[in-house]
């Protein structure tokens, strides 16, 4: 039996792509007054922005994706596929709670830091201790993985309060976080299923 269905890695690979396509296109409808080094994704998504549709719809197709996706990771451990869904869920109210054109915005920040927690925790919750785990889902992997998304936000958070390179920081940390689960369901589907003891 097939560790997780093949459908899980369209989903998986549709999250980044569907999150970098988002953020490029509103960054050109919006054209030179938009810093992507300085600036973050949330301004592309804002009241009024030239790419507010694009951006928001980049968001809610991210959400369903991973939401997608944490229904198929069925080797993953049940906390880890929670978290992962629920980083989906939160990406979709992200989408439909976009900050004003000026200022920000409490609903907007609380749930962005909801869902970068949610996204940066899941791999480590999915973790799966037995020796014959798919590889990206061993705890060494999958700790490295969490360590690597809060140490890019911390660097994001760090660069907010600086007035640094935030864009640059952002982009990394949601790059990563959304290119992840392709990289285990990659790994489940690699995995020989008669070396995986049934769950």
């Amino acid at each position: 039996m097939r560790l997780v269905p093949r459908w899980a890695l369209l989903s998986s690979g549709c999250a980044p792509v569907v999150l970098i396509a988002g953020w490029t296109i509103a960054a050109l409808l919006e054209g030179p007054r938009y810093d992507p080094a300085t600036q973050t994704i949330s301004v592309l998504a804002a009241y009024g922005a030239a790419g507010f549709w694009v951006m928001t719809g980049a968001l809610a197709a991210l959400g369903v994706c991973h939401f997608v996706t944490a229904w198929g990771l069925r080797p993953a451990a049940l906390p880890g596929r929670v978290a992962l869904g629920a980083g989906g869920v939160v990406a979709v109210v992200v989408a439909m709670v976009p900050p004003p054109s000026s200022g920000g915005s409490l609903r907007h920040g609380a749930a962005v830091g909801v869902g970068f927690t949610l996204l940066a925790l899941w791999p480590v919750l999915a973790a799966d201790h037995r020796v014959a785990a798919p590889w990206a889902l061993r705890p060494g992997p999958a700790l490295t993985a969490t360590a690597m998304m809060l140490v890019s936000a911390a660097w994001f958070m760090i660069e907010m309060f600086q007035d640094g390179p935030a864009g640059v920081a952002e982009r990394l940390v949601t790059a990563i976080q959304s290119l992840w689960p392709f990289v285990v369901v990659a790994s489940c589907l690699r995995h020989p299923p008669d070396e995986s003891p049934s769950r």
